[in-house]
């Protein structure tokens, strides 16, 4: 009779964690491949977005500008006034057109369709779609939504969330393989080319760690189901964005809103008198919104006020905002990022950052040199895969996740079934997702114990 000889505790723990790294950089790792290939393309392109729209966006300055209300006018002549305004964001800088942004029902939540107007001779200098706040042109809208969804939808963003739901678990994976073993593979590093690859992996890994955590956290934020998850905490803990009240009342008070209010904002307007905007921007440069970049929004109700938010999300950001009675233009309400909660300023932050926006080009070059370091790392982790793989006859269930939790102890396997438990609520699809992968693994498990004992009886 023979007798399995006992693991430590912790040679079990490190065996579990290895086949749980090797699952979701297996499974999930190429969509982890495809969101960072994405995103990193999606912050190359600013530059080349303004050189490639370059007569849309710029002007030569010829005297004063016309009145913000004229140009209104020539964009509504040009698309019909029966058109209903979206936004208005008036030319930041001389070299600037202004943005006449319509709603249009047949493009997707926060897309309008965009008027360039050139401020000094009202010739129409562009007509093209735009996204959400940072107000994005076709190119990088193009790959905004190939990165958050692969241009599939909302059915496509489980994509997405699917890796931003993994990513922190393999980077956090990592970092404890990398602590509990490092001192076994010091001396190993260099003798074969998998021990390359895992140097470098590891390395890698180390090196991007703080960047895996930030960058999954935050993408987390815009998901379509943890997303739901960490709003509604957020609010149960006080934690959300202040915005404008725009009902018109006496007690007009400022109440809390989802930072990612543009992803989710309905495309509607009201025609207003043109001669309103102007008198709405003086309002709100007298209330003290000084920024060069804002947006103006009409009313959506009569029982509703003008806002007028600053857009510049840049260092220092600069996202103050009011709400301007449309009847006598007093403002009825305001918002100041220097008065936001902490939480919430970091909120603001990270999703800024996560975008490149935040620091301007130093932001994108570190974002860039994070997302091919990913990219590069996950090649790597296949290779160690390829060079490693066991022939299919070679099948072992001690090899297998489900080989691998039965080894650990009781109250080992009771805490990972609880954090999985826990984790599987917050972030539904890792939950979904790793149902299905232990289902998988049960399958090869049975498979590699029958043969095991199929291996024995005949040796017997």
């Amino acid at each position: 009779m023979s007798h399995s000889t006992p693991i430590s505790t912790s040679a079990a723990a490190i065996n579990f964690l290895r086949r749980m790294h090797f699952y979701i950089g297996l499974f999930i790792a190429p969509f982890i491949f495809v969101a960072a290939l994405t995103g990193t393309l999606y912050v190359l392109t600013p530059q080349i977005e303004n050189a490639i729209y370059a007569d849309a966006l710029y002007v030569s300055p010829q005297g004063s500008a016309r009145p913000l209300s004229e140009q209104i006018a020539a964009a509504t002549d040009y698309v019909g006034t029966s058109a209903k305004i979206y936004a208005v964001r008036p030319a930041p800088e001389p070299t600037n057109t202004t943005r006449v942004q319509f709603a249009d029902d047949s493009v997707g939540t926060s897309e309008s369709r965009a008027i360039f107007i050139d401020p000094y001779t009202l010739a129409i200098k562009g007509d093209m779609m735009v996204y959400g706040t940072s107000g994005v042109l076709p190119l990088r809208l193009w790959l905004d939504k190939a990165h958050r969804s692969l241009l599939l939808g909302d059915a496509g963003r489980n994509y997405s969330e699917l890796a931003a739901s993994w990513l922190w678990v393999a980077a956090v994976g990592g970092l404890l393989l990398w602590l509990f073993s490092r001192q076994a593979h010091r001396s190993l590093r260099k003798t074969s080319s998998f021990l390359k690859n895992r140097h470098w992996h590891t390395t890698l890994g180390l090196f991007l760690f703080a960047g895996l955590l930030f960058v999954s956290v935050t993408g987390l934020t815009w998901s379509r189901w943890a997303g739901d998850n960490i709003n509604q905490w957020r609010a149960h803990m006080g934690w959300l964005t202040p915005q404008v009240n725009t009902t018109l009342a006496h007690d007009a008070h400022t109440v809390n809103a989802d930072p990612h209010t543009e992803h989710h904002a309905a495309m509607a307007g009201m025609p207003r008198p043109n001669e309103d905007w102007p008198r709405v921007v003086a309002a709100a440069r007298e209330a003290g919104i000084s920024a060069s970049m804002i947006e103006i929004r009409a009313p959506k109700e009569t029982t509703k006020a003008w806002t007028v938010t600053e857009v510049d999300r840049r260092w220092p950001t600069r996202v103050d905002a009011v709400a301007v009675d449309p009847h006598n233009f007093s403002i009825v309400d305001r918002t100041d990022f220097s008065t936001f909660p902490l939480i919430a300023k970091l909120t603001r932050w990270g999703v800024d950052a996560h975008m490149g926006i935040l620091f301007g080009l130093p932001n994108q070059l570190l974002l860039i040199t994070f997302g091919i370091g990913l990219c590069v790392m996950i090649a790597l982790g296949y290779r160690m895969w390829w060079l490693s793989r066991p022939a299919p006859s070679a099948q072992n269930p001690a090899r297998t996740l489900v080989g691998a939790w039965m080894g650990l102890p009781v109250w080992l396997r009771t805490v990972s079934i609880v954090l999985a438990a826990l984790s599987g609520y917050a972030l539904p699809l890792m939950g979904l997702s790793l149902l299905v992968l232990i289902m998988i693994d049960i399958v090869r498990w049975k498979r590699g114990k029958h043969k095991s004992t199929a291996l024995l009886r005949t040796v017997a």
